[in-house]
């Protein structure tokens, strides 16, 4: 059977991509990646407002495709536009809250924390993403031969965002926490740091920590990979629920590392409540415990929840030519 082709709908960042392009694997599409833009003036409306027409983003689609899945705001309106110009020949799906009318998609994919209801959400425990158990296996190689240390630790750095912004006294106090943790108690670190680590906090983090520790100073997907496959124990920082949802594939114990909120955090205390009635994560405080939890793999989950629709589509694969703003 010939794959159906999917187009994946983003504004290109890590989180967003990790999202489309797992659900996209998990649905065994073949698919291409577009980079939303919209023209100046749409760039400052919300979606809620904006007319559904094709001047308001700039991309040129002139791929097949018979799958639209779409992250992030930017996405919202071309996702919509492309569902009104070919109906039933193609499914719509947009994974977070789009803030528009839910009956614009044929699926929207939220995570439970975000209370999103409707009879076409499908809920998630956590974020969906791109990590499959086989690339950790895959990859494992990739850092081993440095691990001189019975038991790894792993700390994935997040950065700066609207909630959290990772003052150098928060950073020197987790690092203080890994150290007297960890690494006082036999111990190898590895560091992760992500596309939102500043520079300052690799810095930092190579100067406090020891030679016998390894530091990734770029971000690299295998190492990110091969670190996930080694470790014994996971420390993520809490301002990405996503990176704490890709650790969860795991089954290891995850900390998070905690830092006073900006602003009102009520999502990130929903989703922690949640990964911890689950027995997933804990916080990061001062003592190291083991225990064990089921897997996490919710884009599975929700992906055999859709190929089961697939047959109510007339999926006569459509292709989208340079429409020119009218």
């Amino acid at each position: 059977m010939t794959k159906l082709k999917g187009l994946l709908l983003t504004e290109g960042m890590h989180g967003m991509i990790s999202q489309v392009e797992g659900l996209a694997k998990a649905l065994g599409l073949d698919f291409i990646h577009e980079k939303i833009e919209l023209n100046n003036f749409w760039k400052m409306i919300p979606p809620k407002i904006t007319p559904i027409k094709r001047f308001v983003f700039k991309n040129d689609i002139l791929e097949k495709f018979n799958v639209v899945i779409s992250c992030g705001r930017k996405s919202v309106i071309p996702s919509i536009f492309l569902k009104k110009k070919f109906g039933n020949k193609i499914m719509n799906i947009h994974i977070q809250d789009p803030k528009v009318s839910l009956n614009n998609f044929d699926f929207v994919i939220a995570p439970e924390h975000d209370d999103l209801k409707g009879e076409n959400v499908l809920s998630t425990k956590g974020a969906i993403h791109y990590l499959r158990e086989s690339e950790l296996d895959d990859n494992i190689n990739y850092l081993k031969p440095k691990i001189q240390k019975e038991k790894v630790v792993v700390l994935v750095v997040g950065g700066p965002n609207k909630y959290y912004n990772f003052r150098d006294n928060l950073v020197e106090e987790i690092f203080h926490k890994i150290k007297k943790n960890f690494l006082d108690n036999g111990y190898q670190l590895i560091f992760i740091p992500s596309m939102r680590t500043p520079q300052r906090i690799i810095d930092k983090a190579k100067d406090f920590y020891n030679g016998d520790q390894i530091i990734i100073s770029d971000v690299d997907k295998k190492a990110y990979l091969s670190s996930l496959k080694l470790a014994d124990h996971i420390v993520v920082t809490c301002d990405s629920t996503s990176m704490i949802s890709e650790a969860a594939i795991t089954g290891k114990p995850i900390y998070v590392a905690d830092m006073p909120a900006i602003k009102n955090n009520y999502r990130f205390k929903k989703f922690f409540e949640l990964f911890k009635s689950l027995d997933i994560i804990r916080n990061l405080d001062s003592s190291v415990e083991s225990w064990d939890y089921k897997k996490l793999n919710e884009t599975d989950r929700i992906a055999g929840y859709i190929e089961k629709k697939f047959q109510n589509y007339d999926f006569s694969s459509v292709s989208y030519t340079h429409l020119r703003a009218h």
